[in-house]
């Protein structure tokens, strides 16, 4: 979320976070059951195709401008998805604001009676 740019597996939060422009992803297409080779070597492969030369093609500032966008497209396209304020918002949300407005529920039961307006 700090504009890191992520190279991971297929797998977890990253499945969900990749967007084909925030960084770089493998093992989605598995094809026997020699998964470690496939994923070394498709891992390599993207290293030395993409994200090497993304790294170091620096313009005349010496500025790597595709790596700069990519980190940027980073924090815009995970920073709101994947935050503690998101979460603890889609928790309320979720799970407490219906039980908070549950009369039947009687987690108050040692308070003040609730009065219908």
């Amino acid at each position: 979320v700090n504009g890191v740019l992520n190279f991971s597996i297929a797998d977890g939060w990253w499945i969900e976070g990749y967007n084909g422009k925030n960084g770089w992803i493998f093992g989605k297409n598995h094809t026997n059951n020699d998964r470690n080779w496939e994923d070394a070597s498709e891992m390599y492969s993207i290293l030395e195709k993409e994200i090497v030369p993304c790294y170091y093609d620096t313009d005349l500032d010496g500025i790597p401008r595709r790596w700069v966008a990519m980190m940027k497209e980073s924090i815009k396209s995970n920073a709101p998805r994947f935050s503690s304020r998101r979460m603890v918002k889609e928790y309320m949300h979720k799970y407490y604001t219906s039980i908070l407005s549950c009369k039947e529920c009687n987690i108050f039961s040692d308070q003040i009676p609730y009065e219908e307006k």
